[in-house]
């Protein structure tokens, strides 16, 4: 079998950059197996397979080379990104279906925004030493307190001082992923204030090796989570976050997440991360 794979940047910083997906159409047919052998072939992050839903526009499977996960924020805008240049979304409202329930989507254009939940947070600074090995950062250069925030996936979210603190980080992925197993987490998103480009609220890196991922140049899912913890944890009080990624990475692969909370008295009620997917090329993989 032959199977027509798109590939689209997510959340592109400019003309280039952003972090890749595979994404299929009409994927209706295909197992979950044949789903997982097409993602391990294309060697992304991950892959989205799109079929026809019974409750939502459309259904998402998401697979990463080793296993299907619920959501993927750079897979699902560069789907809907593909589907809007192909005029396959004839509204601005749209919808995904998921293993994990359904989400709104909201597009314009190329641009693409995904609904997440309302946040919840674990405080995990009783893990600070090992948090601290698995990054090979000393404690001085950590702000604030590590947090796991869900808005519909688990991801440690760690402060650090400056952008020199970001690069200088030496991941333990053995660590990472034991960590990851016990709280069933996504993986870790690594932020500083300290940004490459002026009037952006974080710069961040992003490690998920239980996935399969040992860092990713754009990550919606976690920039959701990270954009919560600045306004709730960390007192930032304004709506709209830009989070930029993929700097810190060899070669870089610049990335810019818009994230917008819905605030009700103050309170995160919900929220939605968006960016501009960019095809880049189209392979034909066989299985």
């Amino acid at each position: 079998m032959k199977v027509n794979v798109a590939i689209v940047d997510a959340f592109v910083d400019g003309q280039s950059g952003g972090n890749p997906a595979g994404v299929v159409l009409n994927a209706d047919a295909l197992s979950a197996e044949q789903k997982l052998q097409i993602a391990r072939k294309v060697g992304l992050s991950e892959t989205a397979f799109v079929s026809d839903s019974q409750t939502a526009d459309f259904k998402l499977d998401f697979f990463t080379p080793n296993r299907q996960i619920a959501h993927c924020g750079h897979a699902t805008i560069a789907t809907f990104s593909h589907l809007s240049q192909q005029g396959l979304v004839p509204t601005q409202h749209t919808s995904k279906e998921t293993i994990d329930g359904d989400r709104t989507i909201e597009v314009q254009g190329h641009f693409a925004y995904m609904a997440q939940l309302k946040p919840s947070y674990i405080d995990v600074s009783h893990k600070l030493e090992q948090i601290l090995l698995s990054l090979g950062l000393e404690q001085q250069q950590i702000v604030g307190s590590p947090r796991i925030v869900n808005t519909g996936n688990g991801f440690l979210v760690v402060g650090v001082t400056s952008i020199e603190a970001l690069e200088s980080i030496q991941p333990n992925q053995t660590i990472i992923e034991q960590l990851s197993d016990e709280y069933d987490l996504i993986g870790y998103y690594v932020f500083t204030s300290e940004t490459n480009v002026a009037d952006r609220d974080a710069s961040t890196r992003m490690f998920a090796p239980r996935y399969g991922i040992d860092e990713e140049s754009a990550t919606g899912m976690a920039a959701g989570p990270l954009a919560c913890y600045l306004h709730d944890i960390m007192h930032i009080q304004k709506y709209s976050f830009q989070i930029e990624q993929g700097y810190a990475m060899q070669p870089a692969s610049p990335s810019c997440i818009n994230v917008v909370l819905n605030l009700e008295q103050g309170e995160i009620v919900g929220l939605k991360a968006g960016g501009v997917g960019k095809p880049s090329r189209f392979e034909e993989i066989e299985i």
